[in-house]
């Protein structure tokens, strides 16, 4: 059985090493790998089962990523919200910490698509000693979120350094993981990682999920791996025009991901960054999938909707609106259509 490693190092990184049963590439697709990095590890090359498929949409370069003149490099201003490389801190009682620029594919919607994978995420051991100082010295931080890049392609012995750092910080109460490997390369989650995890706790790990097809027996284990080792997991899904925007596609995800002890967290709205422009659905189409969901399914399974406001606004819940009238009563629809009453408290 092959190492993950082994499969990350036979990486497809250039479009014309993709296999023969894919036919052609597409016009402009090697120009758009050029300036966006492309990486499609051997595993995720595997559950592709066509040109043109919602995890080839996902993985693999399209010249429409060069053909987007609406979006913007950095939709959610991370650059201008970092007091030292590689750290943002848009809320106040927390902050972003990135601490890799590798991730085991290179989404082609990736908000950091502009320098993950690139020259121009420089993450060095000074950079990471500068994050914690900071966090150190700001004790109004009680939550960190790891990210990248994707820090579960460290290796052991430099992960654990980075959460023996933090877990050191007195005011650090919640550490997280962001983290896309337990999708796109479940075998890196060994027993050994899980075993190196758990000794971190209160630590939580955010994964990402986009498509039924993604939750293989393989993801299926790292997920559950991660469970009995104690780590909370759930999941943000970003909402993506021809992989998931669909009702029976969405729910199908919510519930698989149930099963292995995932719970959905968040569904975002595509952001706006420059090269993605093709991936971004209306708000309705949204809105449609949680009205789908809502009442329809366990609350367990409905994630929130919701949208990261560009210019660094933060993250904005999106709801359907079921309200049709509000004063002494509060008029509105249920899940079914039907209407429904409910008699205001009054203020004094």
């Amino acid at each position: 059985m092959q190492g993950w490693r082994d499969i990350l190092k036979k990486s497809i990184i250039k479009i014309e090493d993709l296999p023969d049963r894919f036919g052609p590439s597409e016009e402009g697709s090697a120009r758009a790998a050029s300036v966006y990095p492309m990486r499609v590890n051997q595993y995720y090359l595997g559950l592709i089962q066509k040109k043109g498929d919602p995890l080839w949409l996902q993985a693999v370069p399209s010249v429409e990523e060069l053909q987007d003149e609406i979006c913007y490099p950095d939709p959610l201003n991370e650059e201008n919200l970092s007091p030292v490389p590689n750290l943002i801190h848009k809320y106040p009682d927390r902050v972003l910490f990135l601490v890799s620029s590798q991730c085991a594919i290179y989404c082609r919607f990736c908000t950091r698509k502009r320098k993950v994978g690139t020259s121009r995420m420089l993450i060095t051991p000074e950079t990471i000693a500068a994050g914690i100082n900071y966090i150190r010295s700001n004790p109004e931080i009680r939550d960190v979120l790891i990210s990248g890049g994707d820090p579960l392609l460290l290796d052991d012995d430099h992960l654990a350094s980075i959460l023996l750092r933090l877990r050191s910080i007195p005011s650090v109460e919640i550490i997280r993981i962001g983290t896309r490997v337990p999708c796109t390369l479940p075998m890196r989650i060994t027993l050994r990682l899980a075993k190196l995890l758990k000794k971190f706790h209160p630590l939580y790990i955010n994964t990402h999920f986009n498509h039924p097809a993604e939750i293989t027996p393989q993801a299926a284990q790292a997920c559950v791996r991660l469970a009995e080792a104690g780590i909370p997991l759930s999941c943000q899904t970003v909402l993506l025009r021809g992989v998931n925007d669909n009702p029976n596609i969405m729910r199908t995800l919510m519930h698989g991901l149930l099963r292995i002890r995932v719970r959905p967290y968040y569904l975002f709205q595509a952001d706006m960054t420059r090269g993605t422009n093709h991936f971004r659905t209306p708000i309705e189409t949204g809105r449609d999938i949680m009205r789908s969901l809502i009442g329809h399914t366990s609350g367990l399974a409905i994630p929130t909707y919701a949208l990261d406001a560009p210019g660094g606004g933060g993250k904005i819940p999106i709801l359907p609106n079921y309200i049709v009238s509000e004063g002494d009563q509060l008029v509105f629809t249920n899940y079914q259509g039907k209407t429904c009453f409910y008699d205001c408290v009054k203020t004094r």
